[in-house]
């Protein structure tokens, strides 16, 4: 496939409520639309993980973050404006829906607490693919849950590439760094908690 097909595929399997196996600015990941709950009960059931966890997500903005948070604390605009490392901020007073439409996230990717934590990524393909659905996709990692993060496409279980509906070939990859991103919680009233550096 060549370039634009598999993009093009990828963000239809999106469209349609399909799940995806992607290269983002970190590590690959399994992705969804994360304002479908049925497409996001999809991920918990492959990566056989508890649906009382909340998922990262991506945005391709401080504009399509704006749409899903309540209210950005201030310091966010700051801190993602000198990022230069991929950085997951948790904000608190996510939008959410039970029954789950495209305006509002769906209730199981946000924390018990209301928060959820969003990344815009360093990486065009990803920002472009998020862009084009209009809204955030979820991030999480490509393995069982308690196994090891791989850190390579080389290294994803054959049970993931088989359960995803769409696997986006490897030759994509060209700028995950196979570290995590660093987690920052934020509060509205100036709060600021390091989660992970």
């Amino acid at each position: 496939m060549k370039a634009e097909e598999i993009f093009g595929a990828a963000l239809e399997t999106l469209r349609k409520g399909g799940t995806i196996l992607y290269p983002t600015d970190t590590v690959w990941g399994i992705g969804c639309d994360a304002t479908s709950r049925e497409a996001v009960a999809r991920i918990f059931e492959i990566k056989r993980r508890e649906d009382s966890k909340s998922l990262v997500l991506l945005a391709s903005d401080m504009d399509m973050v704006a749409k899903f948070i309540k209210e950005i604390p201030s310091i966010a605009i700051d801190l993602v404006e000198v990022n230069d490392a991929p950085m997951t901020i948790i904000y608190p007073g996510a939008i959410c829906s039970e029954n789950g439409d495209r305006w509002h996230l769906a209730s199981n990717v946000v924390a018990p607490d209301g928060s959820v934590g969003i990344r815009i990524p360093l990486m065009e393909w990803c920002q472009k693919l998020v862009f084009k659905l209009g809204r955030p996709i979820v991030s999480t990692s490509a393995n069982i849950s308690g196994e090891p993060t791989p850190l390579r496409f080389s290294d994803i279980p054959q049970e993931i590439k088989d359960a995803v509906d769409f696997v986006v070939p490897p030759s994509v990859d060209k700028c995950s760094t196979g570290k995590a991103s660093q987690i920052i919680k934020l509060g509205l009233g100036g709060e600021v908690e390091i989660i992970r550096k």
